[in-house]
């Protein structure tokens, strides 16, 4: 006697949802085009997104080097061209300089120009977001879940918070890395990744001098790919065959050749390959090498602690493109903390990546993708969610009510705008001795003619000027000699970092004190040199 047994019921995989039967939104999902159509997920991380734009439109501006850009970006718009010698330190004429971040420091000038101070905040707030979607596409379609995309996102920010509070060129070349990281890590490489590749490096060439990060994020999925090739096969002649490692060498090769495609050529590249020998760079702490008593330091331990575990329980397959970037990117960031902002993508990549895998390892199914359920009603709210909060952005009320805007408007509170007012008033005579760390708002909101000392470009001080400011910000030996030695007959002080050599100088007969608040203080020589 025989049984038959019933038959399973068939499984479908994800079963289609029917859209609204209102008319006016049937048709438009009629008309909207599958690929404009989008995901539930999307649509969240659309409004998480969007919340991020707003809050960056509103932090202050702190008075970092984004002013010494903008002063240069002025200076080439003023001269209509791109200056070969320091232009605005009297201190360095004659000093060879190569802008690498001519295109940034143009465009950032004539958007304040046009819209004030909010298009700094927009500039800011828009390269970070960019970055954050960037990374959160990728995480989604290689993961398709929205938890691990999220932990991954949020590990890309703990690792890159302290460097994203200052506003700069370097905002630009962090979304070119991230979407060249992006392109190079899909199931597959699309036909118009190509001209994509070549087109950001062409552009990061001339928005900020680290473009050879990506030459060499590029280079290292072309010798990743070969050694993956030559352990499986054991045949260098297979490398040679495989069309995914001879187009990553091809796609490198061209890469280079569109960092050429500047107004300097390849002394670009000699200047940033001296730059990184400069030695006035060990003087200053963020380029000091990474450690546990800083918070970004802190933060890489605990993302790097994940990365262990999670690659001694995700069952993937670690490819040795993985490890180049890894080791490769995560090396540099010891050696100066600086560089965490190439290795933080390639981190929370990697994080939700794995941490995915062995999320699925550890519930005991294959880690299988799901068919995605793409509807139109998802594109219209993500849409909604991102264009209603930019509207009442700062720039965006500068854009539709075409205002520019007080100039200290979005400034921070230890900005030393009263300084600056007080030097307007009463213009210094001579060489002006100011700190480092004022010396771009100085160039940007002083008087035009006004001899700043240094500013953030450190690397073009001579040895000599840069050891005596040094000498005078330490009190070393010698530090009143200095002074007298370039003339100085004005010091501008941040009141809160200096304030030993701003009592020094109080109690000093030959000085008197201009002008001082909590931030600042302006000290001039009673007899003038």
């Amino acid at each position: 006697m025989s049984t038959t047994l019933p038959e399973p019921p068939v499984r479908h995989a994800v079963e289609p949802a029917h859209e609204s039967h209102d008319p006016a939104f049937d048709s438009l999902q009629d008309r909207m085009p599958e690929w404009m159509r989008t995901t539930k997920s999307f649509a969240v991380f659309g409004g998480i997104l969007s919340a991020l734009f707003f809050v960056l439109s509103f932090l202050p501006i702190y008075h970092t080097d984004v002013w010494g850009h903008l002063a240069y970006g002025r200076f080439i718009t003023e001269t209509r061209a791109l200056p070969t010698t320091e232009p605005l330190l009297p201190l360095l004429k004659g000093v060879p300089f190569v802008d690498s971040a001519w295109l940034s420091q143009l465009v950032g000038y004539q958007l304040v120009a046009q819209f004030g101070n909010s298009a700094i905040r927009f500039l800011y707030a828009a390269c970070i977001t960019i970055c954050c979607g960037l990374l959160i596409a990728r995480m989604q379609t290689r993961t398709r879940n929205p938890w691990m995309t999220f932990v991954g996102l949020i590990a890309y920010l703990g690792l890159l918070w302290i460097q994203l509070a200052i506003v700069r060129p370097q905002l630009a070349g962090m979304v070119c890395c991230t979407a060249v990281l992006c392109l190079m890590t899909g199931r597959r490489f699309p036909r118009w990744g190509w001209a994509a590749v070549i087109g950001i490096m062409a552009v990061w060439a001339n928005v900020h001098g680290s473009f050879p990060v990506g030459i060499a994020i590029l280079g290292a999925f072309a010798v990743g790919r070969a050694v993956d090739i030559l352990r499986r096969t054991n045949r260098f002649g297979a490398v040679l065959k495989d069309d995914t490692f001879r187009r990553n060498v091809l796609l490198t090769q061209l890469a280079f050749a569109a960092t050429l495609l500047n107004p300097y050529g390849l002394a670009l590249w000699s200047d940033v390959v001296s730059f990184w020998k400069n030695p006035n760079l060990s003087d200053l702490v963020e380029w000091e090498p990474l450690s546990l008593r800083m918070k970004q330091g802190q933060a890489a331990a605990i993302v790097g602690f994940l990365l262990v575990v999670l690659y001694r329980l995700s069952p993937r397959r670690v490819t040795v493109t993985e490890v180049l970037l890894q080791v490769g990117l995560g090396g540099a960031t010891l050696w100066t903390s600086r560089m965490i902002v190439w290795w933080a993508p390639v981190a929370a990549y990697y994080l939700a990546l794995h941490g995915n895998a062995a999320y699925h390892h550890w519930r005991g199914g294959r880690l299988t993708l799901e068919p995605i359920e793409r509807r139109s009603m998802w594109t219209v709210t993500a849409f909604g969610l991102f264009i209603v909060p930019a509207l009442v952005t700062p720039f965006g009320g500068a854009v539709l009510h075409n205002r520019k805007g007080d100039a200290t408007i979005g400034l921070s509170a230890q900005t030393p705008v009263g300084a600056v007012e007080y030097l307007h008033k009463n213009p210094p005579q001579g060489q002006v001795f100011n700190t480092y760390e004022l010396g771009d708002y100085l160039l940007w909101a002083g008087p035009r003619d006004m001899k700043v000392f240094v500013n953030s470009h450190a690397h073009l001080v001579p040895e000599e000027i840069w050891r005596g400011y040094l000498d005078v910000v330490n009190l070393s030996s010698g530090w009143k000699e200095t002074l007298e030695l370039y003339s100085v007959n004005t010091v501008v002080l941040d009141n809160t970092r200096r304030r030993d050599l701003a009592r020094t100088l109080k109690r000093d007969e030959e000085w008197r004190v201009g002008y001082e608040d909590r931030n600042s203080i302006v000290l001039v020589r009673r007899k003038p040199l």
